[in-house]
Formats: C-alpha cells, structure tokens, sequence
C-alpha cells in the first residue's frame, strides 16, 4: 500500500489492522500514514532512538523489551562467531534493517545472510540492501500480535527466507517455521539447530533462557 492506494475513506483502524491489529502508538503521524519512503526512514532512523520499519507506506515501530533484547545479545553472541569462523555470511540485529520488496523494509532482530545471496558477496554499502536472509530470528515482545507476527511470517517466506524462529521469552519456547503456518514447537528442555540453513548449529534452549535468570552473586 502506498499513498496513491490509500483509500480516501480509510480509518485509522483500518490502516492498524493491516498492520497485525498493532497498538496506535507504534505508529509515526509524521510522514503522513501511506507515504512514508525508504529516505523517510532513513531521516527518522537518524535521528530518533526507536527503530522503525517501512510497511506500506507507514514508520512502524518495532515492539522491543529490555528481556527480550538480553535473548538477542545471547544468541548473536553464538550465532555470530559459528557464522564467521566458517565463512558462511553475515548475522545483523535489529537495526540491521533489510529491503525484503520495494516499499517493504524489515529488521528481524537477528537475521543470518549467506554470501551466496549477497551481491559481489562483500557486506553491503547501502543502508537498506535488497537481501532476504536465509534465517530470521523474531524474539516476541508484550506488544507483538499474533497477526502481525503471521503477516510477518507470510513476508519473510514470500521474500525467500528459508527458516524464521520465534522466541518467546514468557513462555520459554521457540516456534521454528519452514513455511508461514505449522510451526514446530520446542520448549525450554530441547535444543533447536539450524537443519539445511546452518548444519552443525546447534542451541540448548535452557542455556539461551538462562540469560532471564541472572542475578549477581
């Protein structure tokens, strides 16, 4: 959706519920809802401290939480040194913020590239690189929907991803997708590994939820 697709009679309900049934708040007035461009968020993301991305036409701010961005620091912390001593890609975080279609940009909070995918495979110049990555990682935050989080889903699958984990910190599971629908759930005692997309990865779920049960000593 763009600004010459929003119809006139469109409410601000309308434009949440194509969104996932988001909360109003994660929604930026400024640049009017349905023209919002990628330089649009390249200004906001410059100068504001929240991450936003662009779906149709709208600055959407991604749900974050201070659990669940411990979650993501541990698994970059494992994900990225087995990724780079095998030479297999690149693994981003959240405000490594990637152009799944034009008019469409995501940041999975952690996404594993190949360097087959990535162009002349050197890491990308651009802010916004047209890349889908091979896996993406979403660790679930109070203010994600089950809707949005599908719409998300149907995105990464229809962009190329191969594999999206959801992590969900309350619950202490991972829900592992090959295809938009029909998640494989693990819980807190299993360990995931990363099947054809990364061979040989292998993580022990009580060791990433560990990181929720610090305290000093």
């Amino acid at each position: 959706m763009s600004a010459a697709t929003v119809a006139p009679s469109a409410t601000l309900g309308d434009l949440l519920d194509r969104l996932g049934g988001i909360s109003p708040k994660r929604v930026r007035l400024s640049p009017f809802p349905g023209t919002a461009t990628e330089k649009d968020l390249l200004k906001v993301s410059a100068h504001d401290d929240r991450l936003f991305e662009l779906v149709d036409g709208m600055l959407v701010e991604k749900a974050v939480g201070f659990r669940e961005s411990l979650l993501a620091v541990a698994l970059l912390r494992l994900l990225g040194p087995f990724v780079k001593v095998r030479k297999l890609g690149l693994v981003t975080g959240p405000d490594g913020m990637l152009r799944l279609f034009p008019g469409l940009v995501r940041g999975p909070d952690i996404a594993y590239v190949s360097w087959n995918r990535i162009p002349g495979r050197k890491v990308p110049a651009e802010p916004y690189p047209n890349l889908a990555p091979n896996l993406a990682i979403e660790i679930l935050s109070k203010g994600n929907t089950r809707k949005e989080m599908a719409r998300k889903r149907r995105e990464y699958f229809k962009a190329g991803v191969e594999l999206v984990w959801e992590i969900h910190p309350v619950k202490r599971t991972a829900a592992v997708y090959a295809s938009p629908k029909n998640p494989q759930i693990f819980d807190e005692e299993e360990t995931l590994t990363g099947g054809d997309v990364l061979p040989g990865f292998s993580l022990r779920l009580a060791d990433l939820f560990a990181e929720l049960d610090e305290e000093e000593t």
